[in-house]
């Protein structure tokens, strides 16, 4: 029996019209949805299926969107009865696979990461902080050069290990800019500033943390149904407790993705499901190991597709 790992991607796979049409053409799906904007209070359908792309982008509408696709998603996939011996999320993606894991309820998930991403927003001044994808260096020789330029006092350290030669890392602009010369200057192939609106995964985020535990005291967080490979530490979690803890840590520690994906090949896992808008976390499983096989569900084509290739019909 193949075992099945689904994927849940994070910030920055959002784009306008996602969801539009499983929430026509599914019943499960139009109850999720229908709770996102009931739950929050706002219209999130409307800047999900109409945009504008700049609104939709900004972190607290990013992540309740993103999550809410993703598990409009799932509830359709697991009405044909797919079910997951693991589950995995890419930073605010953790939160989709958490829902999926029935650790927190929808509206739990949804609430916790749309102020989430409100504490993020608030935690550093825009234009304070920034981040950049280091292409082809080894993870210990980027870290040794992100410890150097943070001990010169410009504060940067590797955010997303997300597969071999491609390393995220984030802090204080100044911070980035220099590690990124550096990296280069010790052998990186390339240095990419990326477009988003703060440094995620750095102590810069501390103070989104200490707010964020306070959200999560509030909500009702449970064992997990299926192991649930943490971010932090790239092994399976399931106790509810431990879980909450390392929610807390994700925001200012690295997303170790390379690693839980390694983790989930060693537990047996040969097929990864990739439920959401677009395909960066097939695209990075292929890197990590070309020979699994990967399904990307982002909407209600390739729900159909996916059911009927792992059902074998």
């Amino acid at each position: 029996m193949e075992k099945i790992a689904f994927l849940f991607p994070g910030q920055g796979s959002q784009t306008v019209g996602m969801g539009s049409d499983v929430y026509e053409n599914s019943a499960a799906s139009k109850e999720i949805m229908d709770k996102a904007n009931e739950t929050l209070n706002i219209d999130l359908k409307s800047l999900m299926f109409n945009g504008p792309q700049e609104e939709l982008t900004l972190t607290y509408n990013a992540q309740p969107a993103l999550l809410t696709v993703s598990i409009a998603l799932l509830r359709t996939l697991e009405a044909s009865g797919i079910k997951p011996d693991y589950v995995a999320g890419h930073s605010l993606g953790e939160y989709s696979a958490l829902v999926a894991a029935n650790v927190l309820s929808f509206e739990d998930g949804v609430y916790a990461v749309r102020k989430r991403g409100e504490f993020m927003e608030e935690a550093v001044p825009a234009g304070v902080g920034a981040m950049a994808a280091i292409m082809g260096m080894e993870a210990s020789a980027l870290e040794e050069v992100t410890k150097e330029i943070t001990d010169q006092g410009n504060s940067v350290q590797l955010a997303n290990l997300n597969c071999p030669g491609q390393i995220v890392i984030s802090g204080t602009a100044k911070g980035v800019e220099l590690a990124s010369a550096l990296a280069k200057e010790k052998g990186a192939k390339r240095a990419i500033q990326l477009n988003v609106s703060g440094p995620f995964h750095s102590e810069l985020m501390k103070p989104a943390a200490e707010k964020l535990g306070n959200v999560l005291d509030g909500c009702k967080v449970s064992d997990a149904s299926v192991p649930v490979i943490s971010n932090v530490s790239g092994k399976p979690v399931q106790d509810a407790d431990d879980i909450k803890n390392k929610l807390i840590e994700q925001l200012y520690s690295p997303v170790r993705w390379e690693e839980s994906i390694r983790t989930l090949l060693d537990e047996g896992v040969t097929v990864f499901v990739e439920i959401g808008p677009g395909k960066v976390l097939s695209g990075l499983v292929k890197k990590i190991d070309r020979s699994s096989k990967t399904i990307a569900v982002s909407d209600m084509e390739s729900v159909t597709a996916a059911v009927t290739e792992l059902k074998g019909e």
